[in-house]
């Protein structure tokens, strides 16, 4: 249920896209039970189509790949963290407005 420009991460393709990736990297934690997160999809879906060939921005079903929520200590979701350089830079829990994550986003672009 991702957008096109939507990345699909997991725990075979966490190194390359997230950790080794050039650009800023906005990760959702989400699961398809969780309401929340379901509202946070069309938001995800609209920054990945605008921040194309800038930042990457993605999902991580933390029910099928659980390595990265573990590392990284998900406790609940819809939790989003953005990294650069394979480190977190910033991280939100919750329900998340656009505009604020367009501003973290910008923050590290």
């Amino acid at each position: 249920m991702a957008g096109l420009n939507t990345l699909k991460f997991t725990d075979a393709n966490w190194a390359s896209e997230v950790e080794g990736s050039q650009q800023p990297v906005l990760v959702d934690f989400w699961a398809e039970w969780c309401g929340p997160c379901r509202m946070m999809g069309p938001t995800i879906d609209t920054l990945a189509t605008e921040y194309t060939g800038k930042a990457k921005i993605g999902k991580l079903n933390v029910d099928d790949h659980n390595g990265a929520p573990m590392r990284y200590g998900v406790r609940s979701i819809p939790a989003l963290m953005l990294f650069k350089g394979g480190q977190v830079v910033a991280q939100r829990v919750g329900v998340t407005s656009a505009a604020e994550l367009r501003q973290l986003i910008d923050q590290h672009l």
